[in-house]
């Protein structure tokens, strides 16, 4: 049973991982849905994106979404056919998967509510200068991305954290998670790269506290795509409450991870909480900060 910190933190991650059965299912299943496109519509490519291809997903798989880009044919672009696009993709998924209950077209893909998880099937073109284009049907506009792209500057980065930031984002999405998550997930991921900009994560805990005390600012000022497309990510957070409700969210984990930090707080705190020792405190705080998915301790 964990009973120091740094094996808190190792119970965390492997809790926050999706099970080598699992990663068996998503693998079939996702290479599936991209044959059932490729049946019945000119294909140029198709490939994994999204937190699945980052490696940033966390469990559990019930809540995740497995993104799938299908790079079509330009003949199947018209400037205003978002929707259209959408449908036809939708209908040549229901030809294959007829009995799943739920089979949706939402802004920018068709999704498929299996019983375990969902496969977001998003229709792409490829962009001039590089790139793809993908539908906005509820703006009615084609927004330019690159997912591979993204891949790259997620992976060069976690490299120059020796392969620690991976693990960090995946905490940071598991607190998100545990509380509302009111930030979407590529928002949160791109504020995280942007607040470790020309800084070293030297451990876990640190490493967490010092994202919830810069993450406020980088929300204020704005966090853009890596890569280079569209504007600020954080442009759904689009009222004053919607703001204070994130950026109070974020002070309160400061504070817990500040105190969790120093052993969970004074001996006059120990003691009028019942707990054994400091670092048996510090892991109630750490429960505070990411519910289940940190251990108990002991």
């Amino acid at each position: 049973m964990p009973t120091t910190i740094d094996q808190g933190f190792a119970r965390l991650r492997q809790n926050l991982e999706i099970t080598d059965l699992q990663e068996k299912t998503v693998s079939t299943r996702q290479q599936n849905v991209r044959d059932a496109v490729e049946r019945e519509m000119d294909v140029w490519d198709s490939f994994l994106a999204g937190s699945y291809r980052r490696n940033t997903m966390i469990a559990p798989l019930s809540k995740a979404d497995i993104d799938i880009f299908v790079v079509l044919n330009s003949r199947y672009y018209a400037a205003d056919g978002q929707a259209s696009l959408l449908d036809r993709v939708r209908g040549v998924l229901k030809e294959t998967y007829p009995t799943t209950p739920e089979i949706s077209r939402n802004g920018q893909a068709v999704t498929i509510t299996f019983t375990d998880f969902k496969v977001d099937v998003v229709p792409a073109f490829s962009r001039t200068g590089g790139g793809y284009l993908i539908p906005d049907s509820i703006q009615r506009r084609w927004i330019g991305t690159d997912p591979k792209q993204h891949v790259e500057i997620w992976s060069m980065a976690n490299k120059v954290h020796n392969g620690n930031l991976v693990p960090l984002i995946k905490m940071l999405k598991g607190w998100n998670r545990q509380h509302s998550a009111l930030l979407h997930s590529f928002h949160l991921e791109a504020l995280i790269l942007r607040v470790f900009n020309n800084v070293r994560i030297s451990d876990f805990p640190s490493g967490v506290r010092y994202v919830f005390e810069h993450a406020p600012a980088a929300i204020l000022g704005g966090v853009t795509d890596p890569a280079g497309y569209g504007g600020n990510l954080g442009s759904y957070l689009d009222t004053p409450d919607k703001i204070r409700d994130v950026l109070s969210r974020l002070q309160r984990a400061h504070q817990r991870a500040v105190e969790a930090e120093r052993g969970g707080g004074s001996v006059r705190t120990l003691l009028a909480s019942g707990l054994t020792s400091h670092t048996q405190q510090a892991y109630e705080k750490w429960r505070l900060i990411f519910g289940d998915y940190f251990p108990s301790y002991g």
